[in-house]
């Protein structure tokens, strides 16, 4: 081992042609190179890849300014390499186009770019390319509900194959948190731990599959001094395990700044630097730009991108670096030899399936969310114990309004009201609920989603499925209460068609949550829901009659999914030939409504309408389904 190390050192000190593999493919933790102390292991990951070499050329990213505004260029046709087994760090000045050339290098971002990237001489092939690489959020997107070992144990059973023994995935578990010092923490939620703890939690969570590329955003932001160390520290552990580690930092202190083997430095989409870390003082000189005594040179070449001596400074050391150009590896035809011919014909191929897109099949992923989901809605105080006492809550205020309301026919209006209130209970409460959760949830899905930890359809389908018990548990609670409380009919088909039409609202107002969730923020979102309502409200027949609406509104009574809803809940309580109400209200002598059948002509509902509004529901139901999967897909690959 140490011999291949030491003829791939000379290689590139000799400007070697092509990468070559410099990792046993039985590489572990427990390994030590060059003189990089690592705590031991006893886990032997299954990885035989070749380690990664990037180089990319002409990269430029445009995005769109909008309407009359045209396009503006972010990046300007830069190139560089990022060698294997290197800890690389992309610096520059806040707006230099960092974080964008990370998410161009790491496939998260593809929409507006132009350029070629090369993976160890050949042209990338995307999602070849994203099964051995991993990226890594600047903000810790983490299920705050679970457990250490319960993250991990998720990460395991999605990213490695069904086939690996438990005991081996627990051994994988055991080793990573052991060797970045989580261990003692294994039972802590997430959502306790601090910055650093949750910063070495998302860098354990894609170790488990053992990629040969790491790309982290901002690993050390938030962090103090001594965390900062740690998790720089750690990642050159992991790039001297044979991975490429490239990640942005904004302003390294001079011992951190020392301990990243290569530094990109970018001002305004331009590369001015690309290089050893203690090679970047004596090119300043020879580029007659000195870096001053007992200065930081982090800070002098942040300082010479930010312009402040002197825009011409910044022009001399783009042209000095030839925007990344200027070094030996592309002037060396060997390096490229199969790229130049081969452009698009033979992509980078693994060892993995390439038809398949994850580690493990579509019932499985479903079977892990599901797990998951359980764990956390068991633990989840406002989509599972706060929703059940606030169903049970509004029960009983509306059942002690109401009070035998359903059995006197004075009260006919008043149990209609009833009725309605109950409508808009069901509806609000589900669709106000996701539209607050679920754009919190779509900041972890993206980060999964992209690193192929699972499909968008197992996600949408495990959210779906998990939620249906607890949505007919508060279902089942808030009808048993109102209904006996308000004296509806004690028939069982009534109670039946009732609680039928109250779980198809709550599905419906829970899928439009899902829409508006998926597409606006929680402050949109919060403004969108209820604005939305509104004319849902004004269609649904409930204090204009339908006969009463103009015609040219007639449209809006087949959309609106309440009027469906309202119908249905009449038609349960006042139809089937109900028989002559008893009329309780003391000094009436007339009582309008002890008839059902002069109630239901008043509001224009003629025959039983019961099994038409399951109908429409139902649709109305598959279609907000279906839409909330459609916008969320849409959602997902606009982010690139």
């Amino acid at each position: 081992m140490e011999v291949l190390m030491h003829e791939a050192s000379n290689r590139r000190e000799n400007g070697a042609d092509a990468p070559v593999c410099i990792v046993d493919p039985k590489s572990t933790f427990n390994e030590r190179r060059e003189d990089v102390d690592m705590p031991t292991s006893n886990v032997e990951f299954n990885s035989d890849r070749e380690s990664v070499d990037i180089i990319f050329e002409n990269i430029t990213y445009t995005v769109n300014l909008g309407f009359r505004k045209g396009q503006k260029e972010i990046l300007h046709g830069i190139n560089g390499r990022l060698p294997n087994t290197q800890l690389i760090a992309l610096m520059g000045p806040s707006g230099a186009g960092k974080s964008t050339l990370l998410d161009i290098l790491s496939g998260y971002r593809t929409t507006g770019v132009d350029g070629i990237i090369y993976i160890n001489g050949r042209v990338r092939h995307l999602d070849t390319f994203r099964k051995c690489s991993a990226y890594i959020t600047q903000d810790d997107r983490l299920e705050p509900l679970l457990t250490v070992i319960e993250n991990m144990r998720v990460a395991a059973d999605l990213k490695l194959p069904p086939s690996t023994p438990r005991h081996k995935k627990e051994m994988i578990i055991e080793d990573i948190l052991s060797t970045l010092g989580l261990y003692e923490h294994i039972f802590t939620r997430s959502g306790r731990l601090s910055g650093g703890q949750k910063k070495r939690l998302s860098i354990a969570l894609e170790l488990v599959n053992n990629p040969t590329v790491m790309f982290l955003d901002e690993p050390t932001t938030g962090l103090d001094s001594s965390s900062c160390m740690q998790v720089v520290n750690l990642l050159k552990i992991l790039a001297r395990q044979g991975r490429t580690i490239v990640c942005t930092i904004h302003q390294p202190s001079a011992s951190l700044f020392q301990l990243f083997d290569q530094v990109y430095v970018l001002t305004k989409g331009d590369c001015i630097y690309q290089g050893a870390t203690d090679k970047l003082v004596p090119y300043l000189e020879g580029m007659k730009l000195p870096c001053p005594m007992y200065h930081n040179p982090a800070d002098y070449i942040i300082e010479l991108a930010c312009g402040e001596y002197g825009d011409d400074k910044i022009d001399t050391l783009i042209m000095g670096s030839q925007n990344g150009r200027n070094l030996q590896w592309f002037d060396n035809p060997e390096v490229l030899r199969d790229a130049k011919t081969l452009r698009a014909v033979h992509p980078l191929k693994d060892e993995m399936n390439d038809n398949n897109l994850h580690a493990t099949n579509f019932a499985h992923q479903i079977k892990i969310l599901l797990r998951r989901g359980y764990i956390m809605a068991k633990r989840d105080t406002t989509l599972t114990h706060l929703r059940i006492g606030v169903n049970v809550l509004v029960g009983i205020m509306l059942g002690c309004v109401f009070i035998r309301s359903g059995a006197d026919g004075s009260r006919v209006l008043d149990n209609y009201n009833l009725l309605f209130s109950i409508l808009i209970h069901h509806m609000m409460t589900t669709m106000m609920l996701t539209i607050v959760t679920f754009p919190m949830q779509m900041s972890i899905l993206l980060k999964e989603h992209f690193n192929r930890w699972y499909s968008l359809k197992a996600y949408y389908t495990a959210t779906t499925l998990i939620d249906i018990p607890i949505s007919i548990m508060c279902c089942l609670l808030f009808s048993l209460i109102i209904y006996f409380m308000s004296a509806q009919p004690l028939e069982i088909i009534r109670f039946s068609m009732f609680t039928a039409i109250s779980l198809l609202i709550m599905f419906i107002g829970q899928g439009t949550g899902l829409m508006i969730g998926a597409v606006f923020n929680v402050v949109n979102g919060t403004f969108m829901g209820p604005t939305l309502a509104v004319p849902l409200m004004m269609f649904a027949g409930f204090g204009v009659s339908l006969r009463d609406l103009p015609s040219y509104l007639k449209w809006g009574t087949y959309l609106s999914y309440l009027r469906y809803g309202l119908e249905g809940y009449v038609g349960a309580i006042y139809g089937l030939d109900r028989p002559i109400l008893d009329c309780k209200e003391k000094g009436e002598f007339y009582c309008h409504y002890k008839y059902p059948s002069k109630f239901l002509s008043d509001i224009a509902m003629e025959g039983d309408q019961f099994w038409n509004d399951i109908i429409a529901l139902t649709t109305i139901l598959f279609i907000t389904r279906c839409g909330a999967y459609l916008l969320l897909r849409w959602k997902v690959v606009s982010y690139r």
